[in-house]
């Protein structure tokens, strides 16, 4: 297991738990439906405890966690889609948009956990099924309430 490795995967997951942290935030602020922001907010609350685990893990490893996000590719599309659905106030679009980001997250657990497993311990592991047991949690959320949107 080589620790510079580690560090790279838990700073991976780390970033993408900041940029849904940053995109649930700025959703949570700019929406108007007090559903839509509170459900938002508790969706932050999941990548705060995520990123508090990961951070107690790299402080263990002797790393620095990261504190950027990943504006670039993927997540910059969502958060495109986002602040066109949140400026014309559409629900369907909005939530539609933060699934595909959810799809985003739970990709990066899934690629850590298949092709990182070499640089995790056991316990690390463990942790970050159980993370990505949250961020699927939190996509059948999104999943749900979007389908919901969509029948009315």
């Amino acid at each position: 297991m080589e620790k510079e490795k580690t560090i790279e995967v838990l700073n991976t997951l780390i970033t993408i738990n900041n940029d849904r942290n940053e995109g649930y935030e700025t959703a949570a602020k700019e929406t108007e439906e007090q559903d839509l922001k509170t459900f938002f907010s508790e969706l932050k609350q999941t990548s705060l405890h995520c990123n508090e685990e990961l951070s107690n893990e790299m402080a263990k490893l002797g790393g620095t966690a990261t504190e950027g996000t990943k504006t670039t590719g993927k997540f910059f599309r969502v958060w495109m889609d986002v602040k066109a659905a949140l400026t014309g106030n559409d629900r369907k679009a909005i939530l539609n948009s933060y699934e595909y980001g959810e799809d985003v997250a739970k990709e990066t657990y899934e690629l850590a956990l298949k092709n990182d497993t070499e640089n995790l311990s056991a316990e690390q592991q463990t942790m970050i099924k159980n993370q990505h047991a949250l961020l699927v949690a939190d996509h059948n959320k999104v999943k749900s309430m979007r389908d919901l949107a969509m029948a009315k």
